[in-house]
């Protein structure tokens, strides 16, 4: 949890999730994971659970105490859509994220399956909130994780999201991206991997991505070569570094206008959800693709 963040293309983190298992290749080199275990068994310490799931219920107002508008990256150190998170701390999360709208929020998975089945529920939460249904509120961006074009179909699932902004994280990029369809997508985010056993990554697969996103008009940002640290390969390519990042206002992806939001939420944090109940949500994280 901080106020600030070494992520580049965020500003902040907010995890009323930590911990995670591993879905696809792109976890192999896990740093939330490899960070999270040094601290196992270190009673006190944020982490004693090392990358065990956990809910940190006391966390969820955090952002409406947060005044100055930032980008907020949603589970930094897991998955929101975990088999383990259960269905009303899920929507607890959002109803955060629709109140506290000074804030824009990236909410990153890889699985966007157990998304897709939440739609409606989540859509009816916001709804409870006094916020849009469709597209959702335009500080919720919603992007999924693609690592290879195996998982390709993580887009089409996104693709069913009503967010305002939908975006591809490509990290650590494991292979060529080529011919992936972008249709629905605003931002993409790409980088090589980083760490002990880093995989290399080809400059040739971060210039087809740069090249298409270019083309389409889509947001790119190139975050780092990789290498034995995030900073060993540097960030510049064909000579300049790539911090692009999408323009909300701008786009939408129903017919329905969404209203502008400016300064502070008029909410005070009303929770709309019952008392939830910790059990897990009966759903698989490869499910009902591929």
């Amino acid at each position: 949890m901080s106020i600030q963040s070494a992520i580049e293309w965020t500003d902040a983190t907010w995890n009323p999730v930590t911990g995670c298992t591993e879905v696809s290749p792109g976890c192999d080199h896990c740093y939330a994971r490899t960070f999270a275990e040094r601290w196992r068994g270190i009673k006190g310490h944020h982490f004693e659970q090392g990358f065990d799931l956990k809910l940190w219920p006391e966390r969820m107002q955090l952002p409406l105490k947060w005044k100055k508008p930032r980008r907020i990256f949603v589970n930094s150190m897991s998955d929101l859509f975990h088999r383990d998170v259960p269905d009303d701390f899920v929507l607890e999360v959002f109803t955060t994220m629709a109140q506290a709208n000074w804030h824009t929020f990236q909410v990153l998975t890889k699985r966007p399956s157990r998304l897709v089945h939440l739609v409606s529920r989540i859509s009816d939460c916001l709804n409870k909130a006094g916020m849009p249904q469709s597209p959702w509120p335009m500080n919720i961006w919603i992007g999924v994780s693609v690592e290879t074009m195996q998982y390709k179909w993580r887009v089409d699932q996104l693709r069913k999201v009503p967010a305002a902004i939908r975006f591809i994280s490509a990290e650590p990029l494991l292979g060529s991206l080529r011919g992936l369809d972008l249709t629905g997508i605003d931002w993409l985010i790409t980088g090589g991997e980083s760490g002990s056993g880093f995989r290399a990554c080809d400059p040739t697969w971060i210039k087809e991505l740069r090249d298409c996103c270019t083309g389409d008009g889509i947001a790119f940002f190139f975050k780092q070569w990789g290498g034995r640290t995030p900073t060993t390969g540097g960030r510049l390519l064909d000579g300049r570094t790539w911090d692009e990042f999408p323009e909300p206002l701008a786009k939408h992806h129903s017919a329905v206008q969404n209203p502008s939001v400016s300064g502070q939420s008029q909410f005070q944090y009303v929770s709309v959800m019952p008392s939830w109940n910790i059990q897990p949500a009966i759903l698989c994280e490869e499910e009902y693709v591929q």
